[in-house]
């Protein structure tokens, strides 16, 4: 009897690790959506393994790291960085894992940059896509990228930006004056 078992159990190893793999493309696939397309075939790719835990799916030759979709999420999203911003992404992660909220994240970041233990450079770039995951059709719809420029500490009088978007496609200014400032732009959905 224990030998019918064997086919079954090497039939399944190998279901489950061609699932994995083809996991893995679909997740480098459109993590990277989110870089600009000259960006992508270079960028690291950050993604999950089976077990949900954040790993490294393909290395980088770039600037940018792309950070697949979460799959203990209902929503798709997916997002791409330059990579002098790697600390504070992985600090908010940590932090967010360990079940802070909103706002002790921000307090926690904002600490860790005062004291020099991470930093974001002036102009560091993030792009976030969302969209809806059509499972049927195994694509994303209603795809919506909008663009954030890290300037940490500025203020709308420093930039001369306002405070809430004027208009479709306008730059704004997040966090004035915090260790996470940053201008907005959110385009005018398709």
């Amino acid at each position: 009897m224990k030998k019918h078992h064997l086919p079954f159990l090497v039939l399944t190893i190998f279901f489950f690790s061609c699932n994995a793999q083809n996991n893995y493309e679909w997740q480098i696939e459109t993590a990277t959506m989110a870089a600009p397309k000259d960006m992508r075939e270079g960028a690291k790719v950050l993604g999950y393994n089976e077990a949900g835990e954040l790993i490294t799916l393909r290395e980088g030759t770039n600037e940018i790291t792309c950070l697949a979709d979460d799959p203990s999420n209902n929503s798709f999203s997916v997002a791409a960085y330059h990579k002098d911003l790697d600390d504070f992404m992985a600090r908010g992660r940590e932090l967010r894992a360990a079940g802070k909220n909103r706002q002790d994240v921000f307090n926690a970041r904002a600490a860790d940059m005062k004291s020099g233990k991470i930093k974001i450079p002036q102009g560091s770039t993030l792009f976030i896509l969302t969209g809806d995951y059509d499972e049927e059709n195994d694509t994303i719809n209603n795809q919506y990228l909008r663009y954030v420029v890290y300037i940490p500490f500025a203020t709308s009088e420093s930039t001369g930006l306002p405070l809430q978007a004027i208009g479709p496609g306008s730059p704004w200014i997040m966090d004035a004056g915090t260790h996470r400032a940053h201008i907005m732009i959110n385009p005018p959905p398709n």
